[in-house]
C-alpha cells in the first residue's frame, strides 16, 4: 500500500471515529520522560503551532497559553495515561448479603476524541452484581474518570471501564452504558449539534435479556431530590 493509500485509510479511520484496539495505544517508552520534561516539550510544540497560525505570542493574553496547554495535557485531560494515577479501588466483604444489582448512573464523562483531540462529554451508567465483595461508590466514579482522561474512542472507554471493574470485583457481572456528545461531530465536519453516541458493554449475567432490561430500566428512572 502506497503512502497516499495509507493516508486515505488513516483519514477514513479518523473521520469515522473508528478505534483499532480495546487497549489505549501506548509506546513501550511512554514513561521514559517525567511530567516536567513532557510539559517542557509540549509547551514548545504548542508555541510552534501558535506561531504557524500567525498568533502574536508577545500578547499578554497569549504568552502563557503554551505552558497552560502543556500542563493541562499532562496533569489534567490526559492524566489517565499514567498508570500511577489509577485509583486504588479497595473492596469490602458484602456482609449485608445484598444480592441484587447496584447501579451508579449519570456519572459525568469528560474525555477527548483521539482522532481530532476535541472533547467528548456525556454520562456513564455503571452496574455490577456482587460476587461476595463490594466497592465504594465514589471509586466507580473515579474509575470512569481515570479512563476518560485519555485520548479515547467511546467504544474502548466503555470496555475499559467494564474490564477494570471486573478485575477489581472479581466478577464478570458488570455493565456500562455511555451516552455522550462528540464535539468533533457537533462542532466540525457534519456539525450536528443534536446527535449523541451511545455505547454499551455487558458482562456475565448482564448478557441475559431480563437482567439487561432491568439495568436499562433503572437508567431511565428520574432522580429526584
Amino acid at each position: 500500500m502506497g503512502l497516499e493509500n495509507n493516508k486515505e485509510a488513516f483519514d477514513i479511520i479518523g473521520d469515522n471515529h473508528i478505534g483499532t484496539s480495546s487497549e489505549t495505544p501506548m509506546r513501550d517508552d511512554a514513561f521514559k520522560l517525567n511530567e516536567s520534561e513532557k510539559i517542557r516539550l509540549i509547551k514548545q510544540d504548542v508555541q510552534n503551532i501558535m506561531n504557524t497560525l500567525g498568533l502574536d505570542l508577545t500578547d499578554d493574553s497569549l504568552k502563557g497559553t503554551p505552558n497552560r496547554v502543556a500542563k493541562m495535557f499532562v496533569n489534567e485531560i490526559f492524566g489517565g495515561l499514567d498508570p500511577q494515577k489509577k485509583p486504588k479501588a479497595s473492596t469490602f466483604e458484602n456482609k449485608y448479603q445484598y444480592g441484587e444489582m447496584l447501579v451508579e448512573k449519570n456519572i459525568t464523562v469528560y474525555s477527548t476524541c483521539e482522532h481530532h483531540f476535541l472533547p467528548i462529554v456525556g454520562r456513564a451508567h455503571v452496574a455490577y452484581i456482587s460476587n461476595g465483595t463490594v466497592v465504594g461508590l465514589s471509586k466507580m466514579n473515579r474509575i470512569v474518570d481515570y479512563f476518560s482522561k485519555r485520548p479515547q474512542v467511546q467504544e474502548r472507554l466503555t470496555i475499559q471501564i467494564v474490564k477494570e471493574l471486573q478485575r477489581v470485583l472479581n466478577t464478570n457481572d458488570v455493565a456500562c452504558v455511555i451516552d455522550a456528545k462528540h464535539l468533533c461531530v457537533n462542532s466540525r465536519g457534519i456539525r450536528d449539534i443534536e446527535s449523541s453516541t451511545v455505547t454499551s458493554e455487558f458482562g456475565g449475567k448482564f448478557k441475559e435479556k431480563e437482567t439487561k432490561r432491568e439495568f436499562l430500566d433503572y437508567i431511565k428512572l428520574e432522580t429526584k431530590f
